[in-house]
């Protein structure tokens, strides 16, 4: 048995929770998963894992040796590829995974001019609003767009939007521009759903966010779909800068209520755990970085970004 594939498996069946799920993941049999951390423990002369019908779960011992063998792991492969990959073009699969309308709109040209630049790199893509568990679905990386992270992620800041809240000049017309948060209870809204409650919407106010209650007359899980309702008319909407902007710009839509700046969304690059970043991971996150912060600056903005790690504390 080789020691360190071995400690492998150990860590992610400990990560996943599950030997088939680490089988199916890494295509093998699930009796070849099972021999191996037994194996383990026969060498070390004790019990890692306790095992019932219903769950997996590690002994005292087990989560001692668990944190041991990701310092150990992260050694081995830093030590394996960080001078070779300073030299060496980046190369292998990489995973991501980001959200729909930013995603088609701003990311899809970086990562296909990505994909030409470096030829010997697999992209696999997926487009999804849906916050995804990295370990569990085997993503190298999630870009994701939200005012605040969630205790334990560790994440690099690419850059920042802006929410606005808009509304068509014929809605306006009919309806009247409100001129307070409050007055959003007296018009018909549109609400996407994935932002967690589409019944209430913050604002600051005095200098602290307050919720106001919203009325939607449609709800959705994708802005660009609200974002074509509100330019035909059918209500108030609201959303990052990046869904906004074609419509403002073009006349269909018409930014109401700027005396009450939303909050600011930063846009991340997490992964998976505090753990070594293989290179064309890292090198990915570097190209996004320097594509973002050039157009963001060419279009008047500030560099937003953060050539520095973050681990999200609790608040």
């Amino acid at each position: 048995m080789d020691r360190i594939d071995a400690m492998h498996l150990f860590v992610r069946v400990a990560e996943l929770g599950s030997f088939s799920a680490v089988a199916q993941q890494l295509g093998v049999a699930r009796s070849l998963v099972t021999r191996q951390v037994a194996a383990l423990e026969a060498r070390l002369g004790t019990k890692l894992m306790a095992r019932s019908t219903r769950r997996l779960s590690l002994t005292s011992a087990g989560t001692t040796y668990l944190e041991k063998c990701r310092v150990i792991l992260n050694l081995v492969e830093a030590a394996e590829t960080g001078l070779a990959d300073e030299r060496l073009a980046p190369r292998g699969p990489i995973r991501i995974s980001v959200p729909l309308s930013y995603g088609l709109k701003k990311l899809a040209p970086l990562l296909v001019d990505f994909s030409q630049r470096y030829p010997e790199v697999s992209l696999d893509m997926d487009f999804s609003d849906r916050r995804i568990n990295l370990i569990e679905e085997g993503v190298d990386l999630s870009v994701r767009i939200t005012s605040r992270l969630a205790a334990g992620d560790v994440a690099r800041k690419l850059g920042s939007a802006r929410m606005q809240v808009v509304a068509s000049p014929d809605y306006l017309a009919r309806h009247g521009r409100p001129q307070h948060p409050a007055e959003l209870a007296h018009h018909l809204c549109l609400g996407y759903t994935n932002a967690g409650s589409s019944q209430a919407w913050e604002f600051p106010v005095n200098g602290q966010f307050e919720a106001f209650p919203v009325h939607c007359r449609l709800s959705a899980n994708n802005g660009d779909v609200l974002m074509v309702a509100a330019a035909q008319g059918l209500g108030i909407t609201c959303h990052p800068d990046f869904i906004t902007e074609t419509a403002v710009q073009s006349g269909r839509v018409e930014v109401v209520l700027k005396d009450f700046a939303m909050p600011e969304l930063g846009i991340y690059a997490l992964l998976p755990g505090n753990r070594h970043i293989p290179h064309r991971v890292r090198v990915l996150m570097d190209f996004l970085v320097a594509q973002l912060s050039a157009a963001q600056v060419a279009g008047g903005s500030e560099n937003p970004s953060d050539a520095q790690l973050t681990v999200a504390r609790k608040r």
